[in-house]
């Protein structure tokens, strides 16, 4: 299951519906269960009302009850750990004055020209998030979770010191392509060394941002090799690559996606994502649009080819928790289709 986003924790605490939620994806054959984004204790990490944090006695007691249900059924779960970077605005939970962090102060392209002006990280802010996520890296060991993701996407903290538009440091933080990965790899070194070994990181990447839908990242594979070999090296076991449409080839001269490349030039096991099952994009879905479902049989040839290992659904398990028992048993006509009220109400 794909991390999505529900803002059904009022107060940043799963309650017994959340974890009734993930219990159900687990009994419907998700072998796999990437939470929704979860923020650290942080000041700044929540960008979204009612997200829930993952620190805190009651926080951490909620988030228990859904790794005991998962487990209970029979799955899988790791939490996705999210710092939101300068898409927070003021007024934002839990401190209103809390303003947005970023790694420059520059508003973050998706607001447009109503895009607040963030806090400029110092490095005892820097310091201090990093540390922030790993308490929740070992809470979430220590609560019996089977790994935890790292939220590197769509333009949030992580990505933003990635994406030379939002980092415009002059530090070893900004700069060359390489200097704008060492954020991530503190962090990852540092979330490695609090769980150790055998504890697995996955790192979800994109090359797309919010506020720019078509970049990319990296250009080609050579881009790709430079921005990869130093995450693994800092500690990662699994890159998620984040698409749209799992079915697309990310560079020129080849069929792989961005998954297929990652996992050729990593050698580490991969999760492609996107348009799983479904005809369309999230971001139609997003705009008021429903899906049709559709066969699997693309998905399946690049499974059967080895171009990645896992595969995370996203929309096609809002609309029906059962979708994998479904795909697995071969009752695909029964499978329910995807309705944008799907994506508004995330049960």
């Amino acid at each position: 299951m794909a991390p999505m986003t529900r803002s059904h924790s009022p107060g940043k605490v799963p309650g017994e519906d959340v974890a009734a939620y993930y219990r159900r994806r687990a009994e419907g054959g998700t072998a796999l269960i990437i939470t929704e984004g979860t923020n650290p204790d942080h000041s700044a990490a929540s960008g979204y009302p009612d997200v829930p944090g993952f620190y805190g006695g009651e926080g951490l007691a909620g988030w228990k009850c859904v790794a005991d249900e998962v487990h209970a059924a029979g799955a899988a779960i790791i939490p996705q750990l999210w710092h939101c970077g300068s898409i927070r605005k003021l007024g934002m939970e839990p401190d209103p004055a809390v303003p947005g962090f970023g790694p420059s102060p520059i508003g973050h392209p998706f607001y447009g020209e109503e895009a607040e002006v963030p806090h400029e990280m110092t490095q005892q802010d820097i310091d201090e998030t990093i540390a922030s996520f790993v308490r929740s890296a070992v809470s979430a060991r220590d609560l019996g979770f089977d790994g935890l993701e790292l939220h590197g996407a769509h333009s949030y903290l992580i990505d933003q010191f990635f994406w030379e538009k939002t980092n415009q440091r002059g530090d070893k933080y900004g700069g060359s392509f390489e200097n704008r990965l060492a954020f991530a790899v503190e962090l990852i070194q540092a979330v490695r060394a609090a769980v150790g070994p055998d504890f697995p990181i996955v790192f979800r990447f994109s090359q797309w941002k919010q506020g720019d839908y078509r970049y990319k990242l990296c250009k080609d594979a050579s881009e790709l090799e430079r921005f990869l070999t130093p995450l693994a090296a800092a500690g990662v076991d699994v890159f998620h690559a984040s698409t749209r449409r799992f079915d697309d080839p990310e560079f020129e001269g080849s069929n792989l996606n961005l998954a297929g490349w990652t996992k050729k030039i990593s050698g580490l096991p991969t999760i492609t994502v996107g348009s799983v099952g479904l005809d369309s994009d999230f971001l139609r879905s997003y705009g008021g649009k429903d899906a049709n479902k559709v066969g699997i049989d693309a998905l399946i040839r690049r499974l059967e080819n080895d171009e990645f290992d896992l595969v995370a659904v996203g929309r096609a398990l809002l609309s029906d928790a059962a979708w994998a028992n479904k795909v697995h048993e071969g009752r695909e006509d029964e499978i329910v289709a995807f309705e944008r009220k799907h994506m508004a109400i995330f049960e």
